[in-house]
């Protein structure tokens, strides 16, 4: 974990992970199963997409395009799990999200840096 660990997104998308696992055990029965483990699921997803996208420098435009692809689910899965009031409260929903956001917007920035010309 070396390779990643001095990146401010990969210390948001630990931190977010966690968060996740931490609200899920307090969901309610009906949803821990089923949103939760989907919730779990993708913040792993998203850690994983990071680790590739920051071990393939000569191919890192498609793995980072794949992160902001699994990060915008998460935020979905986030948001539904909000309408769903699978959150214990608003302040815990609040939370991760503020996370998915900022692992978002510095995923969407990593692209667009990889996406401008090099002259």
């Amino acid at each position: 974990m070396g390779r990643v660990s001095h990146l401010p997104i990969w210390r948001d998308a630990t931190r977010l992970l966690v968060a996740i696992e931490q609200s899920v055990r307090t969901f309610p029965r009906y949803h821990k199963y089923t949103l939760g483990t989907e919730l779990r699921r993708q913040a792993m997803t998203v850690c994983r997409a990071i680790l590739r996208a920051a071990d393939h420098r000569e191919e890192q435009l498609p793995h980072v395009q794949r992160l902001v692809e699994v990060v915008d689910d998460l935020k979905l899965q986030i948001q539904l799990g909000k309408e769903l009031q699978a959150f214990k409260s608003f302040n815990q929903f609040q939370a991760i999200a503020e996370l998915a956001v900022a692992v978002g917007k510095q995923s969407g920035g990593w692209r667009k840096r990889l996406q401008r010309p090099t002259a």
